[in-house]
C-alpha cells in the first residue's frame, strides 16, 4: 500500500494481519510485501492432505513449487493451469519443473490471458488474489491475499478450475 510516499519494499508495515469471520466463514487477509506472504502460504500447501488444484498468471516462486512438488510426491493430487504467455515468455517458471514431475500441469487455452492466482486446497481452502506466486510479488510489489475456509466458496472455485482446465493444453 501506499504509505508517506512509499511502495512495496520501501513501505513502512502497519498492515494489521486481520484474521475474521464472516457468517461462519473465517478469512486471513495479506498485503505484500509487508506481511511475507509465503509464510503463510506455506504452511497451507504443505499441510494439504488430499488435493491442490491452482490457477497461476505468472509462478516463478521456487519455495512455493517446491512445497506442490512435495505434495504431489506424498500422495496429494496436484493439478493446475498455467498462463500460457508466461510460461512461454517467463525466466524460471515452475511449468517445465512441474511438468518433469509429472504432475497434471497445463498451459491455458483462453485467447486472452488467463489472470488467475488461486489455489484451492482439500476441497476446502481457497487462496486468491492479486499476487502472483513469483519473488516480485513476495518481495517488492504491493499485492493482496485472502484465505478463505469455506468448503462452498471452494466448490465455486473448483468450478471455474474445471471450466479452465477443460480447454487447457499441455
Amino acid at each position: 500500500m501506499f504509505v508517506d510516499h512509499k511502495f512495496g519494499p520501501h513501505l513502512v508495515s502497519e498492515t494489521p494481519h486481520p484474521s475474521l469471520t464472516i457468517d461462519g466463514t473465517p478469512l486471513n487477509i495479506y498485503f505484500s510485501p509487508a506481511d511475507h506472504i509465503q509464510k503463510s502460504l506455506l504452511p497451507l500447501i504443505n499441510n494439504a492432505q488430499s488435493s491442490i488444484y491452482f490457477l497461476a498468471y505468472s509462478f516463478t516462486a521456487d519455495p512455493l513449487g517446491n512445497a506442490i512438488r512435495q505434495r504431489a510426491a506424498a500422495g496429494v493430487k496436484v493439478a493446475g493451469v498455467m498462463e500460457t504467455d508466461q510460461v512461454r515468455s517467463d525466466v524460471g517458471t515452475e511449468y517445465a519443473a512441474f511438468r518433469k514431475a509429472g504432475l497434471d500441469v497445463h498451459m491455458d487455452g483462453n485467447p486472452g490471458l488467463m489472470h488467475h492466482k488461486v489455489f484451492i486446497i482439500d476441497g476446502q481452502i481457497v487462496v486468491m488474489g492479486s499476487y502472483n506466486f513469483t519473488a516480485s510479488a513476495e518481495k517488492s510489489n504491493d499485492e493482496n491475499l485472502i484465505v478463505i475456509n469455506n468448503p462452498d466458496i471452494a466448490a465455486q472455485y473448483m468450478k471455474e478450475f474445471q471450466r479452465v482446465y477443460a480447454v487447457a493444453q499441455p
